[in-house]
């Protein structure tokens, strides 16, 4: 099955000149989102994480089946002050100003595998940044996965860990 087929570009959303990768339209496709879970499933299998870390908000569809679907914890993170508690907290640049990641301080212990999820890869800033985050929570985070990479982007260069992608786009 081609998961490309599944998957609705959107052209200029959110702003004029972005082709915006849809994947509600393989959420709503129950023998793509199956396949799409299996695939992601044995890649990151492999790694034999304890955890599996989502990226608000979309990493999050992805994430937490696929670790009950593997038997793994779920962790999130998330955008600043959305999670109750102590937190561990990351500021990275964007193409066009800055963000923060944020984890709670108790949501890994120190060594434990977590593999870091989200719905697409783009430029990398974000997952580098959350992969560095992890890693300040105690986390060793083996790999990183995505349904989607914008490859003509460059993201996975700024990454310092395995990284796969069910989908990838060349343009």
């Amino acid at each position: 099955m081609d998961l490309k087929d599944y998957i609705r570009g959107i052209p200029d959303f959110p702003k004029p000149g972005i082709l915006f990768y849809d994947i509600s339209t393989l959420l709503r496709h129950p023998d793509a989102w199956q396949v799409a879970m299996g695939r992601l499933a044995n890649v990151v299998r492999a790694y034999q994480p304890d955890l599996l870390a989502g990226i608000e908000s979309r990493g999050f569809l992805l994430t937490a089946p696929l670790a009950l679907k593997l038997g793994c914890g779920f962790v999130m993170l998330r955008k600043r002050g959305k999670l109750p508690g102590e937190t561990v907290a990351r500021d990275y640049a964007l193409e066009y100003g800055a963000d923060r990641l944020e984890i709670q301080k108790d949501a890994v212990a120190p060594g434990q595998r977590v593999v870091l999820l989200d719905d697409l890869l783009a430029t990398g800033g974000t997952m580098a940044a959350a992969v560095a985050l992890l890693r300040e929570a105690g986390a060793v985070v083996p790999a990183a996965a995505a349904l989607i990479e914008l490859a003509f982007l460059g993201g996975r260069a700024r990454l310092d860990v395995p990284f796969s992608a069910l989908v990838s786009y060349d343009a």
